[in-house]
């Protein structure tokens, strides 16, 4: 069985019967992230690809910024614990860091925002144009690849993708955790980011949207809602974002002429 799900005994009630079954539930668990040996932040996540939960989550809080300089990763999913270990790392950084504030997390994940780091990411411009089907068609392809969710229906997923296209599909019970996953594994990988879109289950939300800035993606597209923080830096940093993108309807916020 998948390790990322548990099975549990439960009763389901119904007007008519009593009745006890087996659900399977999503495995969460606590991850302890170490950046050369300090103890930096412990996330709850879904148990797999902790390397890149704990890169892309470094990365897009500032805290590493060059691959080159990444030395090695190590993740230990018994203990809880993930060591990053790096050539050098920004005073700076670490700072601002220590002066967050816990935000708009779920799945009881740990999100940080600072106040300047809508000032850190860079706007974006870009002449990347899509229609509105390719964008339905790739929220089409991610649903039907979301074998966690299907199960359990606990987890949130992020997608990167090229118009229709799927490179890269993570899902966590974390929204934030999942998009994580997919700039952790673009950043070890130096995958290029600024021809793609990125497609994620949960609300667009600020942090969610300047962790998308800061890799130079310019379209945002979620099933759900986006809030009027994450609106404001989309105008501010060039992303078009998009909402509600499901059955054959979407709402577009930002930028509008990126989807044809």
């Amino acid at each position: 069985m998948d390790q990322r799900i548990q099975e549990v005994e439960a009763l389901r009630k119904t007007a008519e019967v009593t009745e006890t079954f087996t659900d399977r539930i999503v495995k969460e668990m606590p991850i302890t992230i170490y950046l050369n040996e300090k103890e930096i932040v412990t996330l709850l996540c879904s148990p797999d690809n902790l390397e890149e939960l704990a890169v892309g989550f470094l990365s897009s809080e500032g805290l590493i910024k060059d691959p080159k300089d990444l030395i090695r990763v190590r993740a230990h999913e018994e203990q809880g614990m993930v060591w990053v270990e790096t050539a050098r790392e920004s005073q700076i950084a670490e700072k601002l860091f220590l002066k967050r504030y816990i935000t708009t997390g779920c799945g009881k994940g740990t999100t940080f925002y600072h106040w300047a780091d809508a000032n850190l990411a860079k706007p974006i411009t870009s002449n990347l144009r899509v229609t509105a089907a390719e964008i339905l068609e790739a929220m089409r392809k991610v649903q039907q690849i979301s074998e966690l969710y299907k199960t359990t229906g606990g987890v949130h997923g992020a997608a990167l993708c090229e118009r229709d296209k799927i490179f890269l599909y993570r899902e966590d019970v974390g929204r934030h955790n999942a998009v994580d996953k997919i700039i952790g594994r673009c950043f070890l990988d130096g995958t290029p980011t600024a021809d793609k879109i990125l497609l994620t289950s949960g609300r667009i939300s600020s942090e969610i949207l300047i962790k998308v800035a800061k890799m130079g993606i310019p379209i945002l597209v979620s099933r759900s809602a986006p809030t009027s923080l994450a609106l404001a830096h989309a105008e501010e940093l060039g992303i078009t974002v998009v909402g509600f993108a499901r059955a054959r309807r979407l709402n577009v916020y930002t930028y509008p002429e990126r989807i044809q």
